[in-house]
């Protein structure tokens, strides 16, 4: 089994060097060969071969994909992805985030799994736990429940996954994974399996990830489903003016044929009630107008425009003493 490992990287070098340690450490009990491809995402820190203290003895490969600019992790696995597609060969990619909390030990239940299923089917490490702090957590599980209730779609997994190279013929054309990588292989349906995970701790330095970042994160993964979002909110706005209209029945009711009626009372809620449905129907239908034009426009084909990003391929030597 020939295994590609990609791993985008924003400064964070000293932890993807100790990741790639551990990564060929545990590789030596797998009957795998593998190469890394890491995707610098702009980093304004050079890498330099220091941070190997020891040789590797399972990773054959090691390349840096040079990328133009900063463009989010997300869209470097995008960029990784079809790089490998079209200019390397294997049976599988396993994706992961550099920083360790994608624990390698966990590795060897994807492979599992990957074999189990024969090749054909994606393996996402499904975290049961968590390592972050109370804050986050309850942020999460609110972003959690956003996202289903939108989708109709659970949040399970992260990054940390192995897909079939072959299944990258289809995410090549997604265009939904610039946006999020997971959500596109979701949208795709491309079939998976899950692992449970724990996820791990960061093997080096302070995280860049902030709040801000973690909003976007959530956006993006929740855009990929725009279309299934648009049809749920229309529904939701049909049972908001049902109930509004029903109300408005009930005002007409008590005004007219009841003893119940304050003077003036009527008009006002009437008009409070009308000015609602008004606003409603304005935010909705601009919403639907918009994802419905964003049918007509074709956006970032990974295929097509992944070439345009990439600056240069650097290749180390794994075994340098």
């Amino acid at each position: 089994m020939q295994l590609f490992i990609l791993l985008p990287v924003l400064d964070d070098w000293s932890s993807a060097a100790l990741l790639i340690q551990k990564i060929d450490v545990i590789l030596e009990a797998e009957a795998i060969k593998s190469s890394v491809l890491i995707v610098d995402d702009g980093s304004t820190q050079p890498f330099s071969q220091e941070f190997f203290n020891k040789p590797l003895k399972n990773i054959e490969k090691v390349e840096i994909l040079q990328l133009r600019r900063n463009i989010g992790h997300q869209r470097a696995i995008a960029i990784g992805l079809t790089f490998i597609y079209q200019e390397r060969s294997c049976d599988a990619v396993l994706i992961m985030d550099a920083d360790g909390e994608d624990r390698p030990e966990d590795l060897p239940k994807l492979l599992g799994m990957f074999k189990a299923n024969n090749g054909e089917k994606a393996v996402f490490a499904q975290r049961l736990k968590r390592s972050e702090g109370l804050v986050f957590g309850v942020f999460y599980r609110l972003y959690r429940i956003l996202h289903y209730i939108l989708t109709g779609i659970p949040v399970r997994v992260g990054n940390f996954s192995i897909i079939p190279f072959a299944r990258l013929s289809t995410l090549a054309v997604v265009s939904e994974l610039w946006n999020h990588y997971a959500a596109a292989v979701f949208r795709a349906q491309i079939p998976f399996e899950t692992v449970p995970t724990a996820r791990g701790y960061r093997l080096s330095g302070k995280s860049k990830m902030n709040f801000v970042n973690l909003v976007t994160h959530g956006l993006s993964a929740i855009s990929v489903f725009a279309e299934i979002m648009g049809a749920r909110v229309l529904i939701f706005v049909c049972i908001i003016a049902l109930f509004l209209t029903c109300l408005l029945f009930s005002i007409f009711l008590v005004r007219f044929f009841t003893n119940l009626a304050i003077p003036g009372w009527a008009t006002y809620s009437t008009g409070l009630i009308i000015i609602i449905m008004f606003q409603i129907f304005m935010v909705a239908g601009g919403f639907l107008f918009f994802i419905l034009n964003s049918r007509n426009n074709l956006g970032f084909i990974p295929l097509r425009d992944y070439k345009f990003f990439i600056d240069r391929v650097l290749e180390i030597d794994p075994r340098h003493e």
